[in-house]
């Protein structure tokens, strides 16, 4: 586990590029507030945006997820865990004003893309 990236994976650079291609300007692996060890994918500060680019197999999509034969249970719980820890890291963000963008490994970085620029840029009604 411990040679597994935790940041700049394909899919969060592929997002970085096209983010920053279009004159968007972010932090990456920005401390999520009140919450030690837990880090914000791309964070939008001023606008108060986080956006989490999730592993299929890490956070249990609901499409790609699969878990290994050997030590199931361990593996179980571990995932549940990450889901868990998911759900309340999306919790303390909405509860600190912030909007919260997850994306799966397996979604286009184009598709990706539209739905961060439609968090960065709420329709008001009018």
């Amino acid at each position: 586990m411990s040679r597994q990236a935790r940041k700049d994976t394909a899919p969060e650079l592929a997002l970085r590029r096209l983010l920053h291609a279009a004159g968007f300007r972010y932090r990456i692996t920005w401390p999520v507030p009140g919450q030690r060890r837990r880090t914000i994918d791309i964070a939008f500060v001023g606008r108060r945006v986080a956006v989490f680019v999730d592993g299929c197999f890490w956070h249990q999509c609901p499409v790609h997820a699969t878990s290994p034969r050997a030590n199931d249970a361990w593996w179980a719980a571990k995932l549940a865990r990450n889901v868990e820890r998911d759900r309340d890291t999306d919790r303390v963000l909405a509860g600190a004003g912030w909007s919260v963008v997850r994306i799966w490994e397996h979604e286009s970085p184009s598709v990706a893309f539209d739905r961060v620029v439609a968090a960065l840029h709420p329709q008001t009604p009018r």
